[in-house]
This record gives structure tokens, C-alpha cells and sequence, in this order.
């Protein structure tokens, strides 16, 4: 089984060798990827009606779905970005080092600026701007604290970092223990 990657109206997904696709993921369209990215189980990805824009060292965790909204509002995702096991981003700005935690959602024209976080079940409405540094929960989703290194490191940089070993685990190896492609 592969990922299913497909054009959408001649606009062919992008995703560089050095992204992690799990077999039953799906890219669909206006898409690009950076560096390093990971795509897990059944998370999807679907450029039809809008772009996709994806920094490096992105994970998109089990079951996650990426859209935006037709003709109006494409999707934006910074660099070492985890989007949480169930989340929905939609048709928003997602700066560097952003975590969105599960069961999230992410509504359209929200900006979410840098080392933030995004609790677990919280709801963005539409047009919710995120300050950098900050952790907002609840529904809908308000600030509830400033970030602080230790959860920054802790949380944050600790997730984006572990995804990238967590894709390498499942990656076919040569005969020297090299990873070369996704299973």
C-alpha cells in the first residue's frame, strides 16, 4: 500500500524525497511540502479548492485533515510545525514552531504566530489571531497562558523533533542501516 497522491485540475502535489508519506495518507492538488516532513496514517492533505504551503520538519499526525476554503482562503503551515492526531487546520496561517494539539480545530483567516500552542480540543474561530508564545484552550479557544521556555522545549520543540525519528523508524533500510524510502 502507498500514500494516494493526486493532481487536482493539472496542479501535481510537491513533496520533496526527505518527506515521510505512511501508506494510507493522502495529498491531493495545490501542495508543497518542505524538508523533512511526515504524513501519518490516514492524516490528509487536499490542495483541491485552495494552495497548501508546508515548511520543513512539519508533522501531520494520524488522522489530521489540511484544507482551505475555494476561492477564498489557502492554508499556510511555518517550519517544525505538529499538527496533533485528529486536528483540523483550515484555511489558516500557522507560523514557525506551532503545535496544535489533538482533536483541534483551526478555522479559516485564524493566524497563529510562533511558539505557540494550541490546547488539545480547543476551537479557533474564524479570524482568532494567536499572539507568538502563546498557549490558548477551550471552546472557543482563548488565551490561557504565555509559554514558557520549559514548555516550549518540552513540548514543542520535543514533538517536531521526535516525529522526524519516529518517520525514520519506518523507513526501508539499505544493507549499511540507511534509511531510503518510506515503507
Amino acid at each position: 500500500m502507498e500514500a494516494l497522491i493526486l493532481p487536482v485540475r493539472g496542479m501535481h502535489p510537491q513533496i520533496p524525497k526527505s518527506t515521510f508519506l505512511a501508506p494510507n495518507c493522502t495529498v491531493v492538488g495545490d501542495v508543497t511540502m518542505g524538508e523533512g516532513c511526515s504524513i501519518w496514517f490516514n492524516a490528509v492533505v487536499r490542495g483541491d479548492v485552495n494552495f497548501i504551503r508546508i515548511g520543513d520538519e512539519v508533522n501531520i499526525q494520524d488522522g489530521a485533515v489540511i484544507h482551505g476554503t475555494y476561492q477564498k482562503h489557502g492554508t499556510t503551515i511555518g517550519n517544525q510545525v505538529s499538527i496533533g492526531h485528529g486536528a483540523t487546520v483550515h484555511g489558516c496561517t500557522l507560523h514557525d514552531r506551532v503545535l496544535v494539539g489533538m482533536g483541534a480545530i483551526v478555522m479559516d483567516r485564524c493566524v497563529v504566530e510562533s511558539g505557540s500552542i494550541i490546547a488539545a480540543g480547543a476551537v479557533l474561530t474564524e479570524g482568532t489571531h494567536v499572539p507568538a508564545g502563546s498557549v490558548f484552550a477551550g471552546v472557543p479557544a482563548k488565551k490561557v497562558k504565555d509559554i514558557t521556555p520549559e514548555l516550549m522545549a518540552g513540548e514543542v520543540e520535543r514533538i517536531a523533533k521526535n516525529y522526524g525519528i519516529y518517520a525514520s523508524w519506518l523507513r526501508k533500510e539499505d544493507s549499511d542501516g540507511q534509511a531510503t524510502e518510506a515503507l
